[in-house]
């Protein structure tokens, strides 16, 4: 079993090693990357699988040999959902900051993965614990990122009843970074959900009040309206295509752009 995860996670690094876009012109120079915790999981059902993030790491080292400056938002939802905690009767604020632990545990294995390949990792944490990463603090996280460090912003704002979402249009606007890309499993953003409806449109250009008004959700109302106030565009594109971070961040490929205008 070993072995055989061994190969099929090799295979999957050189797929996209192979193929990975030659260094090209970047639109941005510093960006956001929102990935959801369930990105992570593979065909699994829940944790972590070796080969996604593996992979996934790898889409981020091929932008950072294009002389961007990357950083990271990770959500939690691959090992607990502060959301459903609360569903289930747990408090709130309870479940939100397990929640928020969960992010912590998905960014040290980005980090790790991402050593791995060479690239240099600071992981820095909303809720202080430092035995295993440091303490978020603005300029600090700012000076890595002019380091050429990636730098992955865990435990999401700190606070309960704010999704990852926020979190990462929080941390965009603090790192004045030049876009935000939201990682999902389809190739931009639809009307509706195209694996349960067959004639959803999708959509090339929109505007923050296009998805607010339309209810895309394609992040909470409130990281859109920061997002807004800061004009800061959004860009969502399908991490379950190869190369496709590094392809957007050049205008390439299939995306949809939320900015302030059509």
């Amino acid at each position: 079993m070993a072995n055989n995860l061994a190969e099929k996670r090799d295979m999957a690094i050189s797929s996209v090693a192979t193929n990975a876009a030659s260094p090209g012109t970047s639109k941005y120079k510093r960006v956001l990357l929102k990935l959801s915790g369930e990105a992570l999981m593979g065909d699994g059902d829940y944790g972590l699988d070796p080969v996604t993030v593996n992979r996934v790491a790898e889409e981020i080292k091929s932008v950072v040999k294009m002389g961007v400056q990357v950083c990271a938002v990770i959500g939690g939802g691959n090992i607990f959902r502060g959301v459903s905690g609360a569903a289930s009767g747990m408090d709130r604020s309870t479940a939100d900051y397990m929640g928020m632990l969960a992010t912590v545990i998905n960014a040290l294995a980005m980090q790790n993965a991402l050593e791995k390949t060479g690239v240099e990792v600071r992981v820095l944490s909303a809720i202080p614990m430092s035995a295993v990463c440091e303490p978020y603090i603005r300029r600090k996280a700012s000076r890595h990122m002019e380091k050429g460090r990636v730098v992955i912003f865990a435990a999401g704002t700190g606070n309960p009843f704010f999704t990852t979402d926020s979190a990462a249009a929080l941390r965009a606007s603090e790192m004045q970074c030049d876009a935000m890309l939201k990682a999902t499993k389809v190739d931009g953003v639809y009307s509706a959900d195209p694996a349960k409806d067959k004639n959803a449109k999708r959509y090339d250009r929109l505007t923050y009040l296009d998805v607010l008004s339309q209810d895309l959700q394609v992040m909470d109302t409130s990281a859109i309206s920061l997002a807004r106030q800061s004009k800061i565009p959004i860009l969502v594109f399908s991490i379950f295509t190869p190369n496709a971070f590094a392809e957007v961040l050049q205008g390439k490929g299939k995306f949809t752009i939320i900015t302030d205008k059509d």
